[in-house]
């Protein structure tokens, strides 16, 4: 029989893309979602990659509730914890999506561990490795943290390194078979299974329906969705990944080459997608006075500090493909999906 695997957050981007590799390598997968509704729409998408038969089962399980997490992992070999609540900045100053992120990981450790499942892999992310200002200069690896008291940090940012920082202290004081390791993405692109949750891809829908009139000067360590897929299962399975985190990042792009790089490969499908390259100044002043959503970005101006993924390269035998290929096979995805409004079609709707 073959092992099975909790991916939490079925529904979400990047778990989708666990499932259909688990199951593509013959893994069972037992996917969480927050209501039944929700499994045959991800039973859906991950059929249009591999057909899971009988290997697809789903769990009813919310990181925000304790409900549900010990059927969850009953019988389970190994956990991919993927999901992470999102949520914002409330009118107090506190953040709305930090308790979320950080007791549900806490809720997904007690009850693996409480299983004896043999290893969980959690998602965090390459900016709890990160210095606080993106300004600084230099190259950072996995013995970094980001500081979770400064308070220039953006509640997502605060969130994830909460979270994983919670994670490693619950595994300091647990003294039993189970083991942790974390996986820490850069900007996640790539193709989509279904148009229903598409994460940060986002972005590249935007620049192709040419609702953006510009890019601001940021630069993304661009990671494939499937090459994400892929560190995960390696972290999951690899005899020295035990205890260990593993940046995840990929190519550094500035998305004005994001942006070239989709009029290059895409043509007539693309030509709405603007290269023009908005001032830093620009940008800040929008997010000042006219869109306070930009104030999360403005720190990533002009970023210098980029990550290795040497440890992961040594350890997993782990190396990303080309940014360039994964931000033009995002684009040919989505408009496969149907999922970019152009033109006659959007004026329509």
């Amino acid at each position: 029989m073959s092992e099975t695997v909790l991916v939490t957050g079925g529904s979400g981007y990047v778990a989708g893309w666990c499932a259909v590799e688990l199951l593509r390598r013959g893994y069972r997968v037992r996917a969480t979602v927050r209501a039944d509704g929700r499994a045959r729409a991800v039973r859906e998408a991950v059929a249009a990659e591999v057909d899971p038969g009988e290997r697809l089962e789903f769990a009813i399980a919310d990181l925000t509730a304790d409900e549900g997490w010990d059927a969850a992992v009953a019988g389970v070999d190994h956990v991919l914890h993927v999901a992470s609540p999102l949520g914002g900045a409330v009118a107090d100053g506190s953040d709305a999506m930090i308790a979320p992120a950080r007791d549900g990981a806490l809720r997904v450790l007690r009850a693996a561990t409480g299983a004896g499942v043999r290893r969980v892999v959690m998602t965090s992310a390459a900016n709890t490795a990160s210095p606080s200002s993106y300004a600084t200069e230099g190259v950072t690896d996995e013995t970094l943290w980001t500081d979770p008291d400064d308070p220039t940090l953006i509640p997502y940012r605060r969130s994830k390194t909460l979270a994983e920082r919670a994670a490693w202290d619950f595994m300091a004081g647990y003294d039993g078979p189970t083991e942790l390791a974390t996986v820490l993405p850069g900007a996640v692109f790539g193709p989509i299974l279904a148009t229903g949750t598409i994460g940060s891809v986002g972005i590249v829908q935007r620049m192709l329906a040419g609702s953006m009139s510009g890019v601001p000067r940021i630069g993304l360590e661009i990671v494939d969705v499937r090459d994400l897929a892929d560190i995960h299962i390696r972290a999951m399975t690899s005899p020295r990944a035990a205890g260990e985190r593993f940046l995840a990042t990929g190519e550094f792009t500035w998305m004005r080459d994001m942006a070239r790089a989709l009029r290059e490969e895409l043509g007539q499908d693309a030509d709405r997608v603007s290269t023009r390259q908005i001032p830093d100044f620009a940008v800040r002043l929008a997010a000042r006075f006219r869109d306070p959503s930009l104030r999360d970005i403005t720190p990533a101006l002009g970023r210098r500090n980029r990550h290795t993924t040497a440890k992961a390269a040594e350890i997993l035998q782990w190396w990303p493909r080309p940014a360039r290929e994964t931000v033009v096979d995002c684009g040919r995805s989505l408009l496969a999906h149907g999922a970019v409004r152009r033109g006659a079609e959007a004026a329509a709707r």
